[in-house]
């Protein structure tokens, strides 16, 4: 047996140690630390060959494990922008640098810019929403992500396109009989214009209806958009005409904004007996309206709120997966980058293909066990102090046997 093998295998023992000790460290001080993931401290043993009856004492040697893919618990929160998933996936974040990383580190806030930024600085990933199609998932690349953003105009409009206008009427109206009423729309800067429809009944189940604008000129120009257009009744008071059952508008220019050709559905108009009445009347577009909050739904689409009620998609989030988290490369920030042991990274969305659902208002919690570390310190604490003492007994030993010579 040589000696200073003793003292090298204490040595190895009291450096494993440290090792264990500094990630039990790091755990407890992140404890808080939202989507931090906790590491612990693996033991392998080095042995040597022993020959003619000799023992060659070996050592230890220790390796780092990440338990990234064990999920914490969840607080929840009073801000819409902070984000946790539940279940498997990672929020994709660019750095200073300009390079995407991964982390479930999800509180977010709304920078003057309007970007997402969690607090170590990673700025939030994903696509513009699209309503018709998904974005082309991308294999071990980030094509086509763009930082989610937050800012728009402070006042936001839409020009009206289409509608719906149902009434009732009156079947036991003489012929000559009038009746008119009136449709909102909003032309391109969002200002309300006032369309109105005019119905004149011409026979029996016959009538007309005409749509006409009246501007605020002095004197007043009123400019027919559509008709007069015939409607005709069955005997059940049904329409039957116009086939298919709707109005165009003409479009038209108003100082300086544009009212755009309406598609107005009127399916829904009888002639019963009874009263005149507006049964159905709306149509989209909107007048300006400010942004006074967000919404972010399970499947990551990012949604800006605005005054009037509205709801505008204007992102999708983007989450990304490997085949081994727990083999992903962390770094400073509590964020991970790929390894060569990790497997590629795959793109996906939220609540699809094993990704989980993103809770909007919610932070996932460390992982960290605080009663599991505190045992863990006292053991090392303990193998430490063993270790120490098989390299002094080691010491004295080399002393005694230099002390031979005296």
């Amino acid at each position: 047996m040589s000696l200073y093998g003793t003292m090298r295998t204490g040595v190895s023992g009291m450096n494993a140690q440290a090792n264990r000790l500094s990630t039990v460290a790091d755990n407890i001080a992140n404890a808080n630390t939202t989507g931090y993931k906790k590491a612990s401290t693996q033991f392998s043993s080095l042995i040597l060959p022993s020959t003619g009856g000799a023992y060659n004492s070996g050592g230890v040697t220790t390796d780092v494990r990440y338990s990234i893919s064990s999920q914490g618990t969840f607080t929840y929160t009073t801000s819409a922008t902070d984000l946790a998933i539940n279940g498997g996936g990672f929020f994709i974040v660019q750095g200073a640098d300009g390079v995407e990383y991964l982390t479930r580190a999800g509180a977010f806030t709304p920078m003057d810019d309007g970007t997402l930024r969690n607090t170590a600085g990673f700025t939030l990933m994903g696509y513009p929403y699209s309503s018709t199609q998904d974005p082309t998932i991308v294999v071990n690349g980030f094509n086509g992500l763009t930082p989610i953003n937050l800012q728009s105009a402070s006042l936001t409009a839409s020009g009206s396109t289409s509608g719906a206008l149902d009434v009732n009427l009156p079947s036991n109206e003489a012929v000559g009989y009038t009746k008119s009423t009136s449709l909102v729309t909003y032309d391109s800067q969002g200002n309300e214009r006032l369309l109105n429809f005019e119905y004149e009944k011409t026979a029996d189940n016959a009538w007309t209806v005409t749509v006409s604008y009246t501007d605020d000129a002095t004197p007043p120009v009123t400019t027919v958009l559509n008709g007069p257009t015939a409607m005709t009744f069955d005997a059940d008071g049904k329409l039957l005409t116009p086939n298919p059952a709707s109005l165009t508008t003409a479009a038209m220019t108003i100082n300086g904004a544009n009212l755009a050709s309406l598609d107005i559905t009127i399916g829904g108009t009888t002639q019963l007996a009874s009263d005149f009445k507006v049964s159905n009347g709306k149509i989209d577009g909107n007048g300006p309206s400010e942004v006074i909050g967000y919404q972010i739904s399970d499947d990551g689409v990012v949604s800006l709120k605005y005054k009037n009620g509205d709801l505008e998609p204007k992102f999708r989030i983007a989450l990304a997966n490997v085949q081994s988290p727990d083999k992903l490369k962390p770094l400073a920030g509590n964020v991970y980058t790929q390894s060569n042991e990790s497997g590629v990274i795959v793109m996906g969305y939220a609540g699809n293909s094993g990704y989980g659902a993103i809770l909007s208002g919610a932070l996932e919690d460390s992982n960290v066990d605080i009663a599991e570390e505190l045992t863990a310190m006292i053991e090392s604490q303990r193998n430490y102090t063993a270790n120490s003492k098989v390299f002094q007994t080691g010491s004295e030993l080399m002393e005694t046997l230099v002390n031979l010579k005296r």
